[in-house]
């Protein structure tokens, strides 16, 4: 097992902070209009290339930093797609 840079845990920890929070917005406030889910698509999608990267030339304890953040993007997109629905008809609901 390879050394890893503190840098990039580092990195990854700030996102891992980070996602919670958007997370618990979410779920308290069930609101998510502004959010991207094609931008949460692609960092999703960066985290998938940071792990094929890991596991395929530098495989250390980092991986695993890497999947933990890219699973916290996965609930807030599936926390997206439960909410927008009502999101869209309150909206609609108010402007009339």
């Amino acid at each position: 097992m390879s050394s890893f840079s503190i840098w990039e845990v580092l990195f990854l920890l700030c996102f891992a902070v980070s996602w919670p929070i958007s997370i618990a917005r979410s779920l308290r406030t069930k609101v998510v209009i502004g959010k991207s889910p094609f931008f949460m698509g692609l960092i999703i999608l960066g985290y998938i290339f940071g792990i094929i990267h890991k596991l395929l030339y530098n495989p250390d304890i980092v991986t695993w930093l890497y999947a933990f953040n890219a699973t916290l993007v996965a609930v807030d997109l599936v926390l997206y797609f439960i909410y927008i629905g009502p999101n869209r008809r309150d909206l609609l609901g108010n402007q009339k």
